[in-house]
């Protein structure tokens, strides 16, 4: 991302149960959520970095942050410490969603955003596993007060950036006004979104995006794109876009393309499981039976979702068919990108209605992987890359100094990511994530 981005401030007792755990003799059952010393022992650390595993590997978290990582032939447990054993397990850092949307939806209607809903959202994407959600887009008031919130030891919810409304305009003047109220609010980032929706409408125009984008810079904001054709990336990217959130998904891209990205340290979010959700109801999908998604789902959306009359409306549309091609397009790109050094955030759009927040970022996962990205490539694109495609400095690696954000799970997430899902606990700034204690 370019130099741009622009950075906001932002009872171990129950720790050790939420791994089934007993608690050592060490711990101070009064002390109260996100202060204290524990350490982790035992497990097998994927710090986020892309460095080898460590295996039996000692993580240290003080008042809700990372002390201190490595093998426990380095790593001294300061004396009086909760020792939580970890054995056999493998620890990651919490997923980072570069690209989502919180706050609007309920079942599978828009127009509810309030803090309760916002809460809920958060509550949801940790339980997967996702404690950070840069949220794209529809961001009210209610959302930059959470985020205010959340530099704090007791957090147990995930983390939320906003980027605002999405800034729309006819002219250069009337899309920079929508930049300085985001601005004003308190946003994180500006969202642009440069598409005709497969030629349905107008998109917007270079001068208009131009201004926004050198307006924002003002403002010391990073941009959002969404986008669409290669045409608009490489137009977006000289005008000095710093994160684009969508795959180019009309043509293949070259090394030209990779080339730029790479010059101008802008990242790329694929963002691949918005273009499975166009058509995936055009039948029942497998996910429907899958407990890891049953675990979360709301039997009445699922219902309405799989009725006859829409799947058969899904099937029917030329723009759902044209969108299953596309995810064809941008996987292929995805593998040429970062098989060329493209940095890739993990991103999915989840948030609006059948866009199951959570669990499609799981789903996300698994695409990245199928277009050729290694595990170790996945988890670092939605992990440490993520975070440093979102200007995050304190958040995405398990390193000293950074908040104690992580992962415990049961199977080797190297093997195959989807043994991401085999999750056991989410602890959110070193705190245990309600309804994930296995």
């Amino acid at each position: 991302m370019s130099d741009s981005v622009h950075s906001k401030a932002f009872a171990i007792i129950g720790l050790a149960l939420s791994l089934g755990c007993a608690p050592s003799a060490e711990q101070d059952a009064d002390s109260p959520a996100g202060t204290g010393v524990r350490a982790l022992v035992g497990a097998t650390v994927l710090n986020g970095t892309g460095a080898d595993p460590i295996s039996d590997g000692v993580v240290v978290v003080r008042d809700g942050r990372i002390q201190a990582v490595g093998p426990a032939a380095l790593i001294e447990v300061p004396e009086g410490a909760a020792v939580i054993d970890v054995s056999g397990k493998y620890v990651v850092p919490g997923l980072i969603n570069s690209h989502g949307h919180v706050g609007g939806t309920l079942g599978l209607e828009g127009g509810h955003y309030s803090r309760e809903n916002l809460l809920r959202q958060l509550e949801l994407y940790a339980r997967y596993g996702v404690t950070t959600v840069v949220s794209l887009g529809g961001d009210e008031v209610e959302g930059v007060e959470l985020r205010n919130e959340q530099i704090a030891t007791e957090l147990n919810r995930s983390r939320l950036f906003v980027a605002g409304a999405v800034v729309t305009g006819d002219t250069p003047g009337e899309a920079v006004e929508v930049v300085d109220r985001n601005a004003a609010m308190g946003a994180d980032f500006i969202k642009i979104r440069v598409d005709d929706n497969l030629g349905s409408i107008e998109k917007m125009d270079v001068d208009v995006y131009r201004a926004v984008i050198d307006r924002a810079h003002e403002l010391d904001l990073p941009v959002a794109a969404h986008l669409f054709y290669l045409d608009d990336a490489r137009r977006l990217l000289d005008a000095g876009a710093d994160f684009l959130v969508h795959s180019v998904r009309d043509r293949d891209v070259d090394q030209d393309l990779a080339r730029q990205l790479i010059a101008q340290n802008v990242c790329y979010s694929p963002t691949l499981t918005r273009e499975y959700v166009m058509y995936a109801y055009e039948e029942v999908p497998d996910f429907f039976s899958d407990p890891f998604f049953l675990d979360e789902a709301d039997p009445a959306v699922l219902a309405q979702l799989s009725t006859p009359e829409r799947m058969a409306d899904v099937a029917a549309s030329e723009s759902a068919q044209r969108y299953k091609e596309a995810l064809v397009q941008a996987q292929q790109n995805l593998g040429m990108l970062s098989a060329a050094g493209v940095r890739i955030a993990m991103g999915t759009d989840t948030g609006p209605p059948s866009r199951f927040q959570g669990y499609f970022e799981h789903l996300e996962l698994e695409l990245m992987a199928e277009a050729g990205m290694s595990p170790m490539e996945v988890l670092v694109a939605s992990t440490a890359d993520a975070a440093r495609c979102t200007g995050r400095q304190d958040i995405g690696t398990l390193e000293p100094g950074k908040w104690a954000d992580l992962i415990v799970l049961g199977a080797d997430p190297l093997e195959d990511v989807s043994n991401l899902r085999s999750i056991e606990a989410v602890w959110i700034a070193g705190n245990p994530v309600p309804g994930r204690e296995h």
